[in-house]
């Protein structure tokens, strides 16, 4: 069945098809397959496993839609170590919104 869906598509239907498990969630980088709604089914999906209870959530990401999972404790990782962080003081989400507010900023320079 798995191979018959993109991986996108198959890492959503193992995230949904085992939500009603409790335990400890770690996934690094879970975002790296997904579209834009993608990444929106996987919070979804998240928050499912959270609301059943006795589950608790890890996730390495650079995406800012996973990061904005509600009621995260955000921590920052770079030189100086890790330090809790709000979602908008985050440089992943800085950096995007600085992107797509003016791509041709940056593509200049790669182009």
């Amino acid at each position: 069945m798995f191979h018959e869906r993109s991986h996108g598509e198959s890492f959503l239907h193992l995230v949904t098809a085992r939500s009603r498990y409790p335990g400890l969630w770690i996934r690094d980088e879970p975002a790296s397959a997904l579209s834009f709604t993608g990444s929106l089914a996987l919070i979804r999906g998240l928050q499912d496993i959270l609301n059943a209870g006795g589950a608790r959530v890890i996730l390495s990401t650079h995406s800012p839609i996973l990061a904005s999972l509600p009621g995260a404790a955000i921590y920052e990782v770079g030189p100086w170590g890790y330090r809790p962080c709000a979602w908008e003081d985050l440089d992943l989400v800085r950096d995007w919104r600085s992107f797509l507010a003016a791509p041709e900023r940056y593509l200049r320079h790669l182009i």
